[in-house]
């Protein structure tokens, strides 16, 4: 699926983000570990949009590939792995945090989550800093 030869062409920054974390389904493990707290293949195929499990196998390498998550066995089930963020990883808080803001502000559907969003508005250095923390 991916590129690798046609990856970062140019300096821009914006295009490096999207090539490191910034596909749909990247972004949605992302989120998984970070605000929902899942750590397993099993965790991320429960999650609501239905990820195929080819997909996530390759955003799994993928994100593990470029540093944004890191996978170690699982202690209790030795024949399963426990993901989770970097530092790296860890520091996309604040990109998530903004894309739930903006997503806040312009979407109004009634399905719409806001119970983040408001968490968020109460305290956001709270909130970012627990998002951070591993």
């Amino acid at each position: 699926m991916r590129h690798e030869n046609k990856k970062r062409q140019s300096g821009c920054p914006i295009a490096f983000g999207l090539d490191t974390f910034g596909d749909r389904w990247s972004l949605l493990i992302i989120r998984e570990i970070m605000l929902r707290g899942k750590k397993t293949y099993s965790a991320f195929m429960e999650a609501e949009e239905g990820i195929a499990s080819n997909i996530l196998i390759d955003r799994l390498k993928h994100l593990e590939t470029e540093g944004i998550l890191e996978k170690s066995r699982d202690p209790d089930n030795r024949r399963s792995f426990i993901y989770a963020l970097t530092k790296k990883g860890r520091d996309l808080a604040p990109i998530l945090l903004e894309i739930i803001i903006w997503s806040g502000a312009h979407d109004d559907r009634s399905v719409a989550m806001r119970g983040v969003l408001e968490n968020i508005k109460k305290d956001r250095e709270g909130f970012e800093a627990s998002l951070r923390s591993e």
